[in-house]
């Protein structure tokens, strides 16, 4: 544990910047670099932590009864189940995360019935996802599943294959299944630049990848209409047409989401 204090958690940042207390000093440091360094810079996990909510509402709207939520973080002040349940009231979602501090206050506060629970695992090694008991207990793969990975794969190396971990559960599940992600993006301005460097030095791991390597991500997957764009764009529904639109800062430019079936 000392190990995971001395360097930050990607949960632990991104929730300290969605106004969670759950966290440390160097969790602290690193999310005040962005909130008063690259002020505006918190928008890519706000933005991307509300496209998230919206996609597993797309999912539960569309049907989808079991969610798998990869890189959960922290819970949060509203988290996928409470979304989905507004659907479905005996909707069972797993929560996946690797970082034992995200498992244990998960495991508090978010598993409030058997239908809910929290997993220790790595999203690199779904085949260990896939065995653990509660996810056999609570996910049939005869039905169709939605799977979220909220820039979880920003965090995945070229070398360990994030397309080959989407794959993994595209080939396991059935028709009309459906994978949502976000992943960061790749920038060239100044602030984009830094942003990038930064998140990279800090959590010593991942990448920031360009339109061509996220769409390949998604593999044999059919992607919806909305295809992949700015998480604060994505599925936002329709604008008030006498309220003129903003345009998207460099930062909400740097997080995208796409959503995809499996036909």
């Amino acid at each position: 544990m000392r190990a995971r204090q001395s360097r930050p958690s990607v949960a632990r940042v991104y929730s300290y910047v969605l106004g969670g207390r759950d966290n440390y000093g160097v969790d602290k440091d690193l999310g005040d670099y962005f909130i008063e360094d690259l002020p505006g810079s918190e928008m890519l996990a706000i933005t991307n932590r509300d496209a998230v909510l919206r996609a597993a509402q797309v999912m539960a709207e569309s049907g989808i009864r079991q969610i798998i939520d990869m890189g959960c973080g922290l819970p949060a002040s509203v988290n996928v189940h409470q979304v989905v349940r507004q659907s479905h009231p005996d909707a069972r979602v797993v929560y996946v995360d690797d970082d034992p501090f995200v498992v244990a206050h998960g495991r508090a506060l978010l598993a409030v019935d058997e239908s809910i629970v929290v997993v220790e695992a790595d999203i690199r090694d779904p085949g260990s996802i896939e065995k653990h008991a509660d996810v056999q207990r609570l996910i049939n793969f005869d039905e169709p599943v939605g799977i979220l990975f909220g820039i979880t794969l920003s965090f995945v190396n070229d070398e360990e294959d994030p397309a080959s971990v989407v794959q993994y559960w595209t080939d396991r599940m059935p028709a009309d299944s459906q994978v949502y992600l976000s992943h960061f993006r790749t920038g060239s301005t100044r602030q984009a630049i830094a942003t990038a460097n930064k998140i990279l030095e800090a959590f010593g791991r991942g990448r920031f990848r360009t339109d061509a390597e996220i769409l390949s991500c998604f593999g044999t997957l059919t992607l919806d209409p909305e295809g992949v764009r700015p998480c604060a764009q994505w599925h936002i529904g329709p604008a008030d047409p006498d309220q003129e639109k903003p345009d998207l800062t460099v930062w909400e430019e740097l997080v995208v989401g796409g959503l995809a079936r499996k036909q």
